[in-house]
């Protein structure tokens, strides 16, 4: 399962979004922070030790027994050096702040071949050892860590690949019976060092304190979080196999939570997030501010608004909740690793060159792009996890699908990496999406989109339509053994009434179905793109992502009602606040 949240105190995790919908945000105008040159020191460190392991390992003792003590085939050390800084007030108040600096290494080891090794099947993490490295440039240190983790790496590697040949044994035959590594040529790229994190924290604190104050003027609201988090990280990878890569990251982002609690003990939440590459390119006070007393009212406007019924029926999708639809309910299904495995439902595996999507919908993932329209893209990336370039890719073209997202985890119609092999610290990289961008040549304006909706709905004889205009969270099922389903939970929600009543604000929905018969219902498109960024998690990790989409017009959406909730609002009244100076009581 994997899902994307937008992720309200306690929420759960999977496809991750992180605390709200995205919105794109234009920069300010400010020079961006001056690069650092690469640590070199850093990377000849890690170049020196991996050949050393290279060189030494599979050497057994006189008299050993050389099948105990196979020589490993392919050794990679990726280190991700980074500084963060996060900031948290609630209540017009700071609760929380810190800045740290870490340095962390993955130390991935493969013994067997290509064909088959420790990590074939369900034994894929065999390969990685993570450690925590030292901070500073003590040379001694660091080829001491790595060594250390390498030793251990290979212990465990040693051990999953007598299982693998084992289990060989005694299995069926397997339905792909691709490679479990895939021939790449390495890179060599030593990028500039991200920028250093700079922080003003006295402004921020100001900052933070007004916005979460707005939240005193509503009583309804009994819980509310504002979080400023920034972090610059450089990314260092070596192998051996040449490769020899740098990369910097740098992201800021502003995060809003607000939650209450109808009468009849549904719980409600919104959120906002704003995102930008560095603190300063973040919108101004006044931006935030106004988005924020507007998500206040529409909580507090949702707390009253009825609980809409089971629904089968035409909608409209805004640009965002439309580009978390395709994230979950196609992109997943894109991502390699999920066309091979007697687990995985390969829902799309067997439609190649095939129609998936009307033939006016195109699809492509392009993590090579920073901006769109001069919006911040967060699934950009220079290189990915296992050092290969990142590429644009083409998935469907006039509807047809043409490939998908690769790692170097071949599958039985591909053999080689895209640049999507993609992965937290930590975990171990697969094909995972990065900007997923959805275009559209059947276009019309947001006016006649509306009109389109009221003519299907009268069409179908239906009183209303529904209106989906901002969205919390969602997840895709795609194993075998699971229904192939998805779900996506929508925040905001109208009823648009084809009598020409003023729409109608709802509750208690979320969004159902399955991809197929989803994606062919699909009528128009609006003539615009909005962006949608996020951090989705799935089995390897939580990273960064965007989606671009219209929004769009589909004749039927299945919905379903959300999970009530028995508690009560909080029937203690909040305290009293101070005005000016003076307490002020309720």
């Amino acid at each position: 399962m994997t899902r994307l949240r937008v992720s309200p105190p306690g929420g759960t995790v999977a496809l991750l979004f992180l605390c709200s919908a995205l919105p794109g945000q234009a920069a300010e105008a400010s020079a961006a922070p001056a690069s650092r040159p690469a640590n070199t020191f850093l990377l000849d460190a890690m170049s020196t030790e991996l050949h050393r392991a290279m060189g030494s390992l599979g050497k057994p003792p006189a008299g050993a027994d050389p099948a105990q003590q196979p020589k490993p085939y392919f050794v990679s050390y990726s280190v991700a050096d980074s500084d963060s800084f996060s900031m948290t007030a609630q209540f017009g108040a700071i609760a929380l702040s810190r800045q740290s600096h870490r340095r962390t290494a993955d130390v991935q080891l493969r013994i067997g071949t290509p064909e088959q090794d420790n990590t074939h099947g369900d034994h894929r993490a065999s390969a990685l050892t993570t450690i925590p490295l030292p901070l500073t440039d003590d040379r001694d240190a660091i080829e001491r860590s790595l060594w250390f983790a390498t030793n251990r790496g290979y212990g465990k590697a040693v051990d999953s690949f007598l299982k693998v040949k084992t289990e060989q044994q005694v299995r069926a035959k397997e339905e792909d019976s691709s490679a479990d590594f895939s021939a790449e040529k390495p890179s060599a790229d030593v990028l500039p060092a991200s920028a250093s994190l700079t922080v003003d924290k006295a402004v921020w604190e100001k900052r933070l304190r007004e916005i979460t104050a707005l939240f005193r003027q509503y009583p309804d609201i009994f819980f509310d979080s504002v979080s400023v988090q920034a972090s610059t990280e450089t990314d260092y990878f070596v192998s051996s196999e040449g490769a020899r890569v740098a990369t910097p990251n740098q992201v800021a982002r502003l995060v809003i939570v607000a939650r209450t609690r109808a009468a009849d003990g549904m719980d409600l939440f919104r959120a906002e997030t704003f995102e930008a590459d560095t603190l300063t390119h973040l919108p101004d006070q006044k931006t935030i501010v106004e988005k924020t007393s507007a998500m206040a009212k529409n909580l507090i406007a949702l707390r009253s608004a009825p609980v809409t019924e089971p629904y089968n029926g035409p909608a409209i999708l805004s640009g965002r909740a439309s580009a978390v639809f395709f994230h979950e309910v196609l992109g997943h299904r894109l991502e390699g690793q999920r066309q091979r495995g007697d687990n995985e439902g390969q829902t799309f595996t067997k439609l190649l060159g095939k129609q998936i999507l009307p033939p006016f919908m195109n699809v492509v993932d392009d993590p090579t792009l920073k901006t769109f329209d001069g919006e911040s893209l967060s699934g950009h990336y220079s290189y990915d996890d296992e050092g290969q370039p990142a590429r644009r890719v083409d998935l469907i073209k006039d509807g047809v699908l043409e490939t998908f997202l690769m790692s170097r985890l071949p599958i039985a119609s591909f053999a080689t990496s895209n640049g999507h092999g993609r992965a937290e610290t930590g975990r171990m990289p697969t094909g995972r999406q990065g900007n997923l961008i959805i275009s559209s040549t059947k276009t019309v304006s947001d006016k006649q989109l509306r009109q389109m909706l009221l003519d299907e709905a009268k069409k179908q004889g239906r009183p209303y339509g529904l209106f989906f205009e901002d969205i919390s969270s969602g997840f895709a099922v795609t194993t075998r053994r699971s229904p192939q389903a998805f779900q996506v939970i929508p925040l905001v929600v109208y009823r648009v009434y084809v009598d020409g009543r003023p729409d109608e604000l709802v509750r208690g929905v979320s969004i159902v179905g399955t991809p197929q018969a989803a994606l062919n219902r699909i009528v128009a498109t609006s003539d615009k793109q909005d962006v949608f960024n996020g951090i989705c998690g799935a089995e390897s990790g939580s990273i960064p992502v965007s989606a671009v989409a219209p929004a769009m017009l589909v004749s039927e959406i299945e919905t379903q009602r959300q999970a009530q909730g028995t508690a009560r609002p909080p029937i203690l009244p909040p305290p009293p606040i101070a005005e000016d100076g003076k307490e002020t009581r309720r």
